[in-house]
């Protein structure tokens, strides 16, 4: 079993970001973002290498506020922020009774640029292989697919369809040709390899004290922010028994309920004297 390996800064700063610059207008300054990272144990120098790649991928913007140097959201970066908080903070898990919603698409063998960009968003959106030109995902994920391919100009390529799975070999088989179920059991395990201890002890009554709910919960968003995508809420009935991403979910949340209440108390308290 592979180690789990600690979050990257980058996704640390994109989760702090996403809890708590939005609530604050989006915009945090450079001296905050170096403050609030150094309690999870990422020192100036990759906060500031982390920010500058941040920059170029066009998900922070430089803004000064106040004389202040700091940066905001991108408009895109904020939206993908909204769209995702659905899939992250909802546990939504298909039935075998839901459905399914297929993709199917054609690009042209001149833009094979779109038809990589399309492949890229489908699988990021959790949808499975069926064949080529043919994916598949639970029918609840039909709205954050047309919402994000018309978001990206992908829409003229691909038709939505709401599909039942009549024959010939079980929905459960077919789940384990359409998903790679081996490489989500490894995600899954290193996410619980990686915050099991920290739940349990807060389950056998440590307190929770505000600064450690931060640094406890922030590397465990981060870790938990891709799991979504990677699994969308397959039907529980068509996976393996005792399914290991419902122990990880359960996890998560739980850890969710403890900590993030205290956690925002620590960085609205950090931030509200320079950044308010």
């Amino acid at each position: 079993m592979t180690a789990a390996a600690a979050p990257q800064p980058r996704a640390l700063i994109v989760s702090v970001y996403g809890m708590y610059a939005r609530a604050l207008g989006g915009w945090m300054s450079v001296s905050s973002i170096i403050e609030l990272m150094a309690e999870l144990g990422v020192d100036e120098m990759a906060v500031r290498s982390s920010i500058s790649r941040l920059k170029r991928r066009g998900i922070l913007v430089a803004d000064r506020i106040g004389g202040v140097a700091g940066y905001g959201l991108s408009v895109s970066a904020g939206v993908i922020l909204e769209e995702g908080d659905r899939r992250i903070f909802q546990r939504r898990r298909a039935t075998a009774g839901d459905g399914w919603v297929l993709a199917v698409f054609s690009v042209p063998e001149t833009e094979r640029f779109r038809r990589h960009q399309l492949r890229s968003r489908l699988a990021g959106l959790g949808f499975g292989t069926v064949a080529a030109g043919v994916w598949i995902a639970p029918a609840h994920v039909y709205e954050e697919a047309r919402e994000t391919l018309e978001r990206l100009d992908l829409a003229s390529y691909v038709d939505l369809f709401r599909a039942d799975h009549l024959a010939f070999a079980g929905s459960d088989v077919r789940i384990g040709a359409w998903w790679d179920l081996d490489r989500l059991r490894l995600l899954y395990q290193n996410f619980l390899d990686a915050h099991s201890r920290v739940q349990a002890s807060y389950r056998r009554g440590r307190k929770v004290d505000d600064r450690q709910a931060f640094a406890h919960f922030i590397p465990a968003l981060t870790d938990w922010r891709r799991l979504p995508y990677a699994e969308p809420g397959l039907p529980s009935d068509l996976l393996p028994p005792q399914w290991i991403g419902l122990r990880a979910a359960d996890l998560f949340f739980d850890l969710y309920d403890r900590l993030a209440a205290p956690a925002q108390r620590f960085v609205m308290r950090r931030l509200a004297p320079e950044d308010q």
